[in-house]
């Protein structure tokens, strides 16, 4: 997806050879119009699969998952990191190892809102080391879903994420993929065969 990476280009930040920052545009500034087109390109990829629900996480799923949810006209659910007073009966639950923060939150969603008649669409915002959409994975098939596939916003296609979900027979759709953070530079994986002069 050009504009995608030519916003990531232009605002993104890369901290080191692991890290890229997008937080002007993404996961903490979000930019609606660039949300919008993002929605657009996972509805068109996933158009014939018929999805019935998008599941994401809290926080920086849920822009990109609501764009596509309207765009295929269903409910988007996002699991929660913190459990509230009022979710407490029914809950399915997974944890989640973050690297970045290096620690383990267990994430959670009401069991009442996915049952065995639905396929899942999981969307997040980065695939880097899987465990955030192995942990997606587990809750839609602990309430019984389908899988209908995951979609990535930014895939760091030199980490293993990729590799675990690919492993589980899972179609994942990444609408960046990233090469390389290598001297301070975003290098995207078949850049030139994209076409994409950057």
């Amino acid at each position: 997806m050009e504009s995608l990476k030519r916003k990531i280009i232009e605002e993104g930040r890369v901290l080191s050879e692991d890290v890229l920052k997008v937080d002007a545009f993404l996961n903490h500034q979000v930019d609606p119009f660039l949300m919008r087109d993002i929605g657009k390109e996972f509805a068109a990829r996933f158009a014939a699969d018929g999805i019935t629900k998008i599941l994401t996480l809290e926080s920086s799923g849920i822009a990109p998952s609501v764009m596509a949810g309207l765009e295929l006209d269903v409910p988007v659910i996002f699991a929660r990191k913190r459990k509230s007073l009022t979710m407490t009966d029914g809950l399915l639950t997974a944890s989640v190892y973050s690297f970045t923060k290096q620690e383990t939150t267990e994430i959670s969603i009401a069991s009442k809102f996915i049952s065995p008649a639905d396929k899942i669409l999981i969307i997040d915002d980065f695939l880097a080391n899987g465990q955030a959409a192995l942990a997606l994975l587990k809750l839609a098939e602990d309430a019984g879903a389908k899988i209908g596939g995951i979609g990535i916003v930014i895939e760091k296609s030199f980490q293993t994420g990729r590799k675990l979900l690919d492993s589980k027979g899972v179609r994942v759709e990444s609408l960046a993929r990233i090469e390389s953070l290598k001297n301070g530079k975003v290098t995207f994986l078949n850049e030139i065969s994209e076409g994409i002069a950057l």
